[in-house]
């Protein structure tokens, strides 16, 4: 685990500081600065999708009770849970149900198999469903937004497809060429060596993001700081009940301890980089969306810590008997 890893909450709250400096102090880059955040994330999720091989998506199914355990909870049961979470704590504020709903709804694809490692977790098991994973996010987000917020906010599927091709597409497809045409050349030891620091510098482009943001949104946030205190319940709420409902599902299921690290991890960790992504895109006149999906992570962060600290030490119980 590298050191921007291991520090990524403290970065980001870092980060966020940051912008809100820069925003007062330069008044130009407060006016411009929002015309980076769009850049900066679609050139993270290029490096995001170098480390994902589509083409690896069967691999999900080698092991059935843990990828159907992991998709009910993921795309079923989480949906749902975090629309009632949303009316019954943010009730009368849309912008934070669609942040909130964003947030939650999209599972994550990078660093819940750091968390997986450090608690012994089987690594290659939670890696064969990240490909399932972000293409099952990618087409459902539109769909939980509209069954979820459609009667309440007036945007169209064909905005949240736009944004979808622009930030997520885009960037897919240019990590796919250039991964045939490393192989082509032969290359593909370059393109490893490069993989190795892809992990950092997407943290660094979020942290980028996150500071062109708050220069942009500074104001905005120092006038809405009640936000991470409205947050806070229903997130310890929804982290809290996925890892006893993921944990007490494999156990049911029989799986073994370090598949259920996995089934924990991928079901908790939230993609809220891909989900800024497409707020930035779609409710660019309504920066609190935002606002909540770089707030989320301040929160998540530290509780996937702990809870990778915990699992370390079950596993290390379980395997002493």
């Amino acid at each position: 685990m590298s050191f921007l890893s291991t520090f990524q909450p403290l970065f980001i709250i870092l980060s966020a500081l940051i912008g809100i400096v820069l925003g007062k102090t330069i008044p130009v880059l407060e006016k411009h600065a929002g015309n980076c955040i769009e850049i900066f994330l679609m050139i993270m999720l290029f490096f995001a999708f170098l480390n994902v091989e589509i083409k690896e998506v069967s691999k999900s199914f080698f092991d059935l009770r843990f990828s159907i355990s992991a998709l009910i909870i993921n795309f079923i049961f989480t949906p749902l849970f975090t629309f009632i979470l949303s009316k019954l704590f943010l009730a009368g504020t849309v912008d934070l149900q669609i942040g909130f709903i964003m947030l939650t709804v999209t599972p994550c694809t990078d660093w819940y198999l750091i968390f997986t490692g450090v608690a012994n977790g089987n690594v290659p098991l939670g890696a064969s469903i990240l490909p399932l994973n972000l293409i099952l996010q990618i087409i459902l987000l539109p769909l939980y937004l509209l069954l979820f917020m459609g009667t309440e906010v007036s945007f169209g599927l064909g905005t949240i497809i736009q944004s979808i091709l622009l930030v997520l597409i885009i960037p897919l497809v240019t990590a796919s060429m250039v991964k045939f045409i490393a192989k082509k050349i032969n290359r593909q030891s370059n393109l490893a060596k490069l993989l190795k620091k892809s992990d950092d510098i997407q943290f660094v482009l979020l942290c980028l993001a996150i500071i062109s943001m708050f220069a942009s949104q500074g104001a905005l946030l120092l006038g809405n700081t009640i936000l991470f205190i409205r947050l806070l319940p229903p997130l310890l709420i929804f982290f809290t009940t996925i890892f006893f409902l993921s944990f007490f599902t494999g156990k049911i299921l029989k799986l073994p301890f370090e598949n259920i690290v996995p089934l924990i991890f991928t079901t908790s960790a939230r993609n809220s980089p891909v989900s800024l992504a497409i707020a930035t895109i779609t409710f660019p006149l309504q920066p609190v969306i935002s606002l909540v999906l770089v707030m989320g992570p301040l929160i998540e962060l530290p509780i996937l810590a702990m809870n990778a600290i915990l699992l370390k030490r079950i596993g290390s119980k379980i395997d002493k008997k």
